[in-house]
């Protein structure tokens, strides 16, 4: 059953609780305790997911962005775009605490990025912008490293420019297609 609050109070509590398990999950990092970040994380996205109302729509918004997470920072890795402070189970992949934060955005998709659904180009703009400057924000708090800052932040901000457009439609594609679904 959804959380009944105001819309508004509703969206702020989300953004803070988006924020601090950030936080917790990039300073976990930084700490050598990506562990404890981890778990905020699901915690955050645990509750959103009990308390959204639309459950089989946020969880495969969630399974989307983790898959585009694994294929994307995996690929960042491996082209030596980005450099992780936690390395992940398997070698090679993105790290597990990198797969917590694309379940994070996914779980915000369908309802907190509801203002960018449709919205191609605000939505690039704002892909561009935040997804470079959150990974920026995670290297300068101890996250990792960016061998070469101007040319990451260059592809960070052309490939979130992509993404963005692409997770925020398929966010609306779910709402349309899943709503009148029972459990929905």
């Amino acid at each position: 059953m959804p959380l009944r609050l105001r819309p508004a109070l509703r969206l702020a509590l989300v953004f803070i609780a988006f924020q601090a398990a950030w936080f917790a999950c990039i300073l976990g990092v930084a700490n050598g305790q990506p562990w404890l970040g981890v778990a905020a994380v699901m915690l955050v996205v645990g509750v959103q997911l009990g308390t959204g109302g639309a459950v089989r729509q946020d969880a495969l918004l969630v399974a989307l962005a983790i898959l585009m997470g694994l294929l994307w920072d995996t690929a960042m890795l491996r082209l030596g775009v980005v450099e992780y402070a936690a390395a992940g189970p398997i070698d090679g992949l993105a790290p597990a605490w990198i797969l917590a934060l694309w379940a994070l955005l996914g779980v915000n998709l369908r309802e907190a990025l509801h203002w960018l659904h449709g919205r191609w180009w605000l939505a690039a703009a704002v892909g561009a912008v935040s997804g470079a400057l959150s990974y920026l924000g995670a290297i300068r708090l101890g996250a990792g490293r960016l061998p070469d800052v101007g040319l990451a932040l260059g592809v960070l901000a052309l490939g979130w420019a992509v993404m963005t457009p692409l997770l925020t439609e398929s966010a609306r594609w779910a709402a349309g297609r899943l709503k009148a679904a029972p459990g929905a």
